[in-house]
């Protein structure tokens, strides 16, 4: 069939299968042509919720289904879900099977497909769940640079399978591999949750923990965890927390010496002591989020590469030898553990963090809100005493943050973007600012609109503690504007929204964080809405050497604003932007108060983010020299890199000099003042 036709997609079972329905309803290139089940009344009601035709047999399926969606349990499970993907292959129908399923069972379906001309796909689901993915791209990255020491794995029994193949992947291969028995445990200490074996896995050491409990008639509910992997290189260690985020780097501690053995804490060679002891690379949503975006959103993945094997043909069963090495893997694993304990719990009584963190109170030296250690600009890295309590990205400046940005947001960003809203219809949504900072371009969509409900969104607490200021000061502001603690890409995001506004944002997410806002925005985008973003001047990483681009002055005392930036040391195409801040009194020689931010920042272009969104772009009018302004709007037919060509090429990159201006945090969405003298430069 043409690439360029949807996929008619069927979905079998509604209950896992009901995320499958979704993903197929809300995926660009698939239709959703149907539901199969048992005829329950409920699964009735759920098709005709979806406006699709119901069935209760696969010999009455019309001819005009492609693929199907087996979300029905194998016969490993108990269920007929091997006989129905069967029976659909011989009725020439692409089949994407929901795990697991047995080897013989595996083997045999795929050599169905192989016997129909038809392709088959064993979905193991959480591979394609977006922090799994980030961290099987990162494990890619680092064993491609050092040897693997070790892997530490924890699953519930019920998810080993989908575990053996996150590890292959993240890995790059399975072999060679070997497991000893799980070591017996003493009689006398009773019933154990846990049952732990070694082994080597890719060549790897590997420890593997497994919860080997299970409710069969309630497999999820009743797991003590999901998946935790720990891959441990010379550098660092990098790890999954949890199967659906976050993932952490802890660099290596290792400190140089000096001919009497003691610690080399300052001088060359001691630049690493500046990196962060760990850091949390992408954020986690609620349970709720996983069931609305993150499940969807990977079962959408899975269709993709069902799709792409349609559309290359070829033979199914030669595809399928790496799943068929999972699956033997796995059942390795699962013969030397043994049956698990069957477990009937009680309904377990889930806690918040409140209720183990009552306060939100630090450790006296915590900095884990940042990514990375605060440096001083001799590159030095700075005591934790010698800093704010509060060390989030931009919350240190934030007190200094208006005092050239009120100018920059004056003369370049507030006017263009209320001259692009003065005709926009806001009727379907509210506009989102999200990286709203201080609120300065707030305050110009309120004043430029006076019908538009505004949500603004800042998680620093220093920047967000001026924006509520501002807001609460003006009786309109405190009606119309709704401010929230939420961060990119995960934040709340209403239903419909008519405008969204990322100045000073993109570039502080990581290319997996940007698809996943992309994919929830262009959902959420209403009919005809815009989309504001601003970036900064340098498409690729460079040195800016430190460099005074302000000075001002308020009572007795002149501040002045440096800001530098080099590559980042320890990730390609990453820069760390330094921001300083010194305070003078009394015209004094010497500050008397030094405050330095740090940030993380991904360099791109705007032909960048059209080929990322899928969207159109044009750029805005604006002061010359400042940072690129453009809108993006939605174009349902044309791919990201035709979307590019809507961009004037004189205007895509601009060159001026307060490139840097737009700020940077490494978790934090927004724009650091931008790097133009204020009229009292001295």
């Amino acid at each position: 069939m043409s690439t360029s036709t949807p996929l008619r997609v069927l979905v079998c079972g509604t209950n896992f299968g009901r995320f499958y329905a979704e993903a197929v309803r809300r995926r660009p290139g698939y239709t959703l042509a149907g539901i199969l089940s048992r005829g329950s009344s409920a699964s009735r009601t759920y098709a005709e919720s979806m406006g699709v035709p119901f069935h209760t047999d696969a010999d009455d399926l019309p001819a005009d289904i492609d693929a199907a969606c087996v979300a029905v349990s194998s016969s490993i499970s108990g269920g007929k879900g091997t006989d129905l993907a069967r029976a659909l292959m011989d009725r020439g129908i692409h089949v994407l099977q929901e795990h697991p399923v047995h080897l013989f069972e595996l083997t045999g379906n795929l050599k169905h497909a192989r016997s129909r001309g038809v392709q088959y796909r064993l979905n193991t689901h959480y591979p394609h769940v977006a922090p799994v993915r980030s961290f099987v791209e990162a494990a890619r990255r680092l064993v491609a640079r050092q040897q693997p020491l070790f892997l530490d794995a924890a699953t519930p029994v019920h998810l080993m399978h989908p575990l053996v193949d996150i590890l292959g992947q993240a890995m790059g291969t399975l072999r060679p591999w070997r497991f000893a028995d799980p070591a017996p445990l003493p009689a006398e200490i009773g019933p154990q949750p846990f049952r732990s074996l070694h082994g080597v896995f890719a060549g790897a050491p590997l420890t593997l923990r497994v919860h080997h409990q299970l409710d069969p008639s309630d497999r999820d509910n009743h797991a003590l965890h999901w998946h935790r992997i720990s891959l441990g290189t010379e550098g660092g260690v990098l790890t999954l927390a949890d199967t659906h985020g976050p993932v952490l780097w802890s660099p290596r501690l290792h400190i140089g010496r000096d001919a009497d053995r003691r610690f080399v804490l300052d001088g060359p060679g001691t630049g690493p002591l500046g990196f962060g002891s760990t850091a949390v690379v992408g954020g986690t949503g609620s349970f709720r989020t996983v069931f609305s975006d993150l499940w969807p959103e990977a079962i959408g993945s899975a269709l993709d590469g069902l799709r792409d094997a349609v559309a290359q043909g070829g033979d199914a069963l030669r595809a399928g030898q790496y799943d068929l090495a999972v699956c033997r893997l796995w059942s390795d694993l699962a013969a030397r553990l043994g049956p698990p304990e069957i477990v009937r719990p009680a309904t377990p009584r889930p806690l918040a963090v409140s209720d183990v963190f009552p306060a939100p109170e630090r450790f006296p030296y915590d900095t884990s809100a940042s990514n990375s250690a605060q440096a001083s600009p001799s590159g030095r890295a700075e005591p934790a005493s010698a800093r704010p309590a509060d060390t989030v990205a931009y919350s240190p400046s934030a007190e200094f943050f208006d005092l050239v940005a009120a100018e920059h947001t004056a003369t370049a960003s507030a006017p263009a973007v209320a001259a692009l809203l003065a005709d926009a219809d806001l009727g379907t949504g509210p506009v989102v600012d999200i990286g709203a900072g201080t609120g300065l371009v707030t305050e110009a969509v309120a004043r430029a609109r006076p019908d538009a409900e505004i949500i603004a969104c800042e998680p620093s607490v220093g920047m967000r503690a001026v924006l509520t200021s501002r807001v609460f000061s003006d009786e309109d502001l405190r009606s119309r504007v709704t401010v929230t603690a939420d961060a990119a890409p995960d934040l709340d995001l209403p239903d419909r929204f008519s405008v969204l506004l990322l100045c000073g944002v993109l570039g502080h997410l990581d290319a997996e964080e940007r698809a996943r806002l992309w994919r929830r925005v262009t959902r959420r985008l209403a009919p005809g809405g815009l989309v504001v973003v601003e970036l900064m001047q340098f498409e690729e990483p460079t040195t800016l050497p430190e460099t005074r681009l302000a000075t001002t002055t308020a009572g007795r005392h002149r501040y002045e604003w440096s800001f530098g930036g080099a590559p980042d040391e320890a990730e390609d195409g990453v820069m760390r932007l330094q921001s300083t801040w010194r305070v003078y009194r009394d015209g004094a020689p010497r500050a008397e108060r030094e405050v330095h931010d740090s940030y993380r920042w991904e360099p791109f272009g705007l032909k960048d983010v059209v080929a990322e969104s899928g969207m159109t772009a044009r750029t805005l009018p604006t002061r010359p020299g400042a940072p690129p302004l453009a809108v993006l709007t939605r174009a349902p037919d044309t791919t990201g890199e035709a979307a590019g060509a809507h961009l004037p090429p004189a205007r895509t990159a601009l060159d001026a000099p307060d490139a840097a201006a737009t700020r940077a945090s490494p978790d934090r969405p927004r724009t650091d003042p931008p790097l133009v003298s204020s009229s009292t430069d001295g």
